[in-house]
């Protein structure tokens, strides 16, 4: 997990609170804010590291084969069941269960899973005693399952119990900060993947990466990066070789199509977001952004921005 801005941090220290014990956790976030990279964090750190990790992503179980594929089947059972199969829940025995995207099963789906998780035991398709499990349950989901359970559309139950300890991942656009590290994380790995040599990051990438709102967060920012990656002949990676998507604007639309604000907005903008990565720390800012201390001063009380600042000490 990269990142030194105070939204990492808490997530760094709820995640070692969390890996020592066996609790059943919740990690809620936006999509592409790294909530199974949190929950492979978890289980690393935990005692339960020797053993499997078992990434399940719910929104591609089909209805018909979610038994056989969450509790497995003896051979037999169905038409074309030549061998007996373990399951997603038995094959993470003595390990960690990820249910990424739990907020996308049916819920006749949720009512077979939930009796999994209260009683750790799974019954196979065709066999008639149960079996016991051990199993730690980390959920995911990018949607607010008590409003779903509100509406009907997420059984009650079932949300008491995978809601028992509760993680959020921060959106990208709340750590700002982060994204020059991310960058550079990005293009080494990027490097190692095609055997290339590395890129230095050149003027003005940073900048245009700040200003763009991230609705696909740190995976749209990586697949930025890598876009930059191949389509830079160079040794420097560049600001004109990151996608249109990035550097026109959230939308794709290039921003005077859109009828954006003009330049100073732009750059209030930027400023402010800055200052918020920085915590008001105007010397942070100003590295950030790129200029010196004296002219983010002077531009802070042109668009008067002095309440994102951090007081003096007395």
């Amino acid at each position: 997990m990269v990142g030194q801005s105070d939204a990492m941090s808490l997530l760094r220290t709820r995640v070692d609170a969390v890996a020592q014990r066996r609790c059943t956790v919740l990690i809620e976030g936006e999509t592409g804010t790294g909530k199974e990279l949190v929950a492979r964090h978890i289980h690393m750190d935990s005692h339960r590291a020797a053993g499997p990790f078992v990434p399940v992503d719910c929104s591609t179980l089909p209805q018909t084969l979610f038994e056989s594929q969450m509790f497995g089947h003896v051979k037999g059972a169905f038409t074309g069941a030549q061998h007996s199969t373990l399951g997603f829940v038995r094959s993470a025995d003595g390990g960690t269960l990820f249910l990424d995207e739990i907020g996308e099963l049916p819920l006749a789906a949720q009512a077979k899973l939930l009796r999994c998780i209260q009683e750790r035991i799974v019954v196979p398709v065709g066999a008639s005693k149960p079996i016991g499990v051990d199993v730690r349950i980390i959920a995911a989901t990018h949607r607010n399952l008590r409003a779903m359970a509100d509406g009907g559309t997420f059984r009650e139950d079932l949300y008491y119990r995978i809601d028992v300890v509760k993680i959020k991942t921060p959106p990208l656009r709340d750590r700002v900060g982060d994204i020059s590290s991310l960058v550079r994380h990005f293009v080494t790995e990027l490097a190692e993947l095609y055997d290339e040599p590395g890129k230095r990051v050149g003027p003005g990438v940073i900048e245009a990466l700040i200003r763009h709102d991230w609705p696909g967060n740190v995976r749209e920012l990586s697949n930025a990066i890598e876009h930059a990656f191949i389509f830079n002949s160079g040794e420097e990676l560049l600001a004109e070789n990151l996608p249109n998507t990035v550097t026109s604007g959230r939308s794709g639309t290039p921003r005077a199509e859109r009828g954006v604000s003009p330049l100073a907005q732009v750059e209030s903008e930027l400023i402010a977001r800055a200052l918020r990565a920085a915590n008001g720390n105007q010397s942070k800012a100003s590295q950030l952004i790129g200029i010196e201390r004296h002219r983010l001063r002077r531009k802070i009380a042109r668009y008067g921005l002095e309440s994102l600042t951090r007081p003096k000490s007395i």
